[in-house]
């Protein structure tokens, strides 16, 4: 088959009428989570744990802004990602196959797609933010596509079974060596894997690059293969995607239910000794709290899960009632723009808060960078809502879509 009868095969992108309203609400939502969650790795002007970038310190308001984090956002929301990721993977292959296009073709634009993903991971990680997941995930992409896209149901379970169990045993092990871990002074006062006073703290911008650069690679394939909760996340989206779990809620209102209970509780509990431990309830040394970010790791996937299901439930509600107000169409207007949004959070924070922007990083507390990251998110929003009255694409959207569909 030459190039241009393959191309011939393939359909465009999917068009407004064609998209479901629960994946959109559910990333509009996931990324004023996100905001909150990367906005304190700006703060470089005090000490921060050895497990997350929450300063040790502040008011008794920074101390339950910090709580609150690490119990229901840290760690739960680049799951909940993951899985909207994953489920839009197979919503592409189907909306393509359906239309007509071979399964050679629609493999082409799913490889296009992530590898550009993984240079605009690149790219936005150079510029402003050492932390981008857009790459990440782009990589683990090109992975999961290549061996589990047309893989049995049973397979996809047995396989995400698997990698959960890996890091539930991997997390218990480590709980019952808790006790008997010595405390090592050079580690404690060496500081956690990423320091924030190193990265945002440098003043000099092509340095700051520098440091990004080297960082990034690490973390994106720390957090989106070693870490195990990204491919684990893509695996359930895969299997719910083909039951179209999402598109038609009432069908599956039970399961979706139980999800939320479940997932969201098991979350919230997974995340409390972390939670605990940084605000000073539980005393422990630096070199033992480091146990519990694997609780948060592995109760991360189930919180994820809840996280879905939750916004599922409640995008099925405000169709039913009729709800469609500006707050609601603002909030699906930035996850159909998710891209763009996220990529603009870090064009928004990251000259205000690093050192070698203006430097507010220095100088806030807790409250106060949150504060921030709920005001940036909610510009973001309102620009995308102009942008959704306007019939517009998000500009980082539109240049990936023609990257990829050529």
């Amino acid at each position: 088959m030459t190039a241009s009868s393959t191309s011939a095969l393939v359909r465009g992108p999917s068009t407004a009428t064609e998209r479901a309203l629960a994946p959109d609400l559910a990333r509009g939502f996931m990324l004023l989570l996100i905001a909150l969650a990367n906005t304190p790795w700006y703060l470089y002007g005090q000490a921060s744990g050895m497990t997350s970038a929450h300063p040790i310190d502040g008011s008794v308001v920074d101390r339950i802004v910090q709580f609150v984090l690490i119990t229901a956002v840290d760690a739960r929301i680049y799951p909940l990602f993951a899985f909207l990721f994953g489920y839009g993977i197979v919503q592409l292959y189907r909306r393509q196959i359906e239309a007509g296009a071979t399964e050679q073709a629609v493999r082409a634009i799913l490889r296009r797609r992530h590898w550009w993903m993984i240079v605009f991971g690149a790219v936005h990680a150079a510029l402003l933010w050492f932390g981008d997941i857009v790459g990440a995930y782009g990589l683990v992409g090109l992975i999961m596509v290549a061996i589990f896209l047309r893989r049995m149901d049973r397979t996809l379970i047995v396989w995400a079974a698997v990698l959960t169990g890996i890091l539930t045993v991997i997390t218990l092990l480590g709980l019952v060596a808790l006790p008997f871990i010595p405390a090592d002074p050079a580690f404690e006062q060496g500081g956690g894997f990423v320091d924030p006073a190193a990265l945002s703290g440098e003043e000099d911008y092509l340095a700051s690059v520098l440091l990004r650069l080297a960082t990034w690679p690490l973390i994106a394939i720390g957090q989106g293969i070693i870490g195990l909760v990204v491919p684990t996340m893509i695996l359930l989206a895969f299997w719910a995607a083909r039951r179209q779990i999402l598109e038609d809620p009432r069908a599956h209102a039970r399961l979706l239910r139980r999800t939320a209970v479940i997932g969201v509780a098991v979350g919230v509990v997974g995340g409390l000794p972390n939670a605990l431990t940084h605000v000073g309830v539980f005393e422990l040394g630096p070199h033992q709290s480091w146990i519990f970010t694997l609780t948060q790791s592995v109760t991360g996937i189930f919180g994820g899960l809840g996280y879905v299901a939750v916004f599922t439930l409640l995008a099925d509600r405000l169709q039913r009632a009729g709800a469609m107000s500006g707050p609601v169409v603002a909030i699906k207007a930035v996850g159909k723009r998710s891209l763009s949004n996220y990529l603009g959070q870090s064009v928004i924070f990251a000259p205000l808060l690093s050192a070698w922007g203006i430097g507010l990083g220095a100088d806030l507390n807790s409250a106060g960078v949150a504060a921030i990251a709920v005001a940036g998110w909610t510009v973001l929003a309102a620009v995308t809502y102009l942008y959704e009255r306007r019939g517009w694409r998000g500009p980082a959207e539109g240049l990936l879509r023609r990257l990829a569909y050529r």
